[in-house]
């Protein structure tokens, strides 16, 4: 399948009343986004985070939260397996922490495909908040996830920012980037957003951008959340196809900070096209960079 459709969401942060409220929304959320087409959901960085509301002797302590969400993990896995498999959808399951067997907290994020198969990648470099205030720490893998609608990589927020980690999963395959993000400022939501483009431009290739928004004041790790969710190619064309994506490289953006799914159709092959013959060729040529070698080693999941 190498044209589909993917949906990217801007995930309102809530205070659930109980588990079956976060199964509504989350129910209502994957059926919107199935009811319009998409064949892959994309949820933000730390849209987890909203499970710490139900336990409210922990929900407002910084480093208590982390072991609430986590504890709940494996139960919101499983219900994103199920909505899965209902819709025949795939899911980039909202980012939450994930305690190591040494104790220490990392940042996972899950992609579940309609079998219910699931794949992780842990956010690879820490914030200052995450790595000064909250005691989250970062991974050191970098997976590139071979599936039925082609292989994609997870770039978590601050991750985005970094070329090289992208380059890495370009080098490997990838043809779509999943960025999930949640930044509390217009200032961290505009760095992601610019580093997103970048990484689409220079590796010729999709980069989708999910962030959370909205105010939830009862947490002190996500009480402020700023963002648009924006679809984005490579600007450039192809005379003899017959084909150009967008001037500005934007295929759909989101109104800032309103609650909404944000829809744009992928053609990897258009994409297969332009790193073959498109008027630039960024992917070709960045070996031609001085100090383009060293790029860090990825692992491939075979998804299906």
């Amino acid at each position: 399948m190498r044209q589909w459709r993917v949906a990217a969401s801007q995930y309102p942060i809530g205070q659930l009343a109980d588990w079956d409220a976060y199964a509504a929304k989350l129910g209502r959320w994957v059926a919107e986004a199935a009811a319009g087409g998409a064949k892959l959901a994309v949820f933000p960085e730390y849209a987890a985070m909203e499970l710490a509301s139900l336990d409210p002797v922990t929900m407002g302590d910084l480093h208590g939260s982390l072991d609430t969400v986590a504890a709940f993990m494996a139960r919101a896995d499983a219900l994103h397996a199920q909505l899965a498999r209902e819709h025949g959808i795939w899911l980039l399951a909202g980012s939450g922490p994930h305690k190591l067997a040494s104790g220490a907290f990392v940042n996972r994020a899950r992609l579940i495909s309609p079998s219910g198969q699931i794949g992780h990648q842990d956010k690879l470099l820490m914030t200052r908040f995450e790595r000064e205030q909250w005691g989250v720490t970062g991974a050191r893998v970098l997976h590139l996830f071979a599936t039925p609608l082609g292989r994609l990589a997870v770039l978590i927020c601050y991750d985005s920012e970094f070329p090289l980690l992208a380059r890495a999963a370009v080098e490997a395959g990838a043809e779509v980037l999943l960025v999930p993000s949640c930044t509390e400022t217009l200032h961290g939501y505009w760095r992601v957003r610019i580093g997103s483009q970048a990484r689409a431009l220079e590796g010729q290739c999709y980069a989708v951008h999910s962030p959370t928004v909205g105010d939830a004041d009862w947490s002190p790790a996500v009480d402020r959340n700023r963002g648009a969710a924006g679809i984005y190619a490579p600007p450039d064309r192809h005379g003899a196809q017959g084909f150009a994506m967008p001037d500005d490289g934007v295929l759909a953006l989101g109104e800032e900070s309103r609650a909404q799914w944000v829809f744009a159709d992928l053609d990897l092959d258009q994409i297969a096209v332009l790193r073959a013959d498109g008027g630039v060729l960024n992917r070709r040529d960045w070996a031609e960079q001085p100090g383009a070698g060293g790029l860090p080693a990825v692992t491939v999941i075979e998804m299906t």
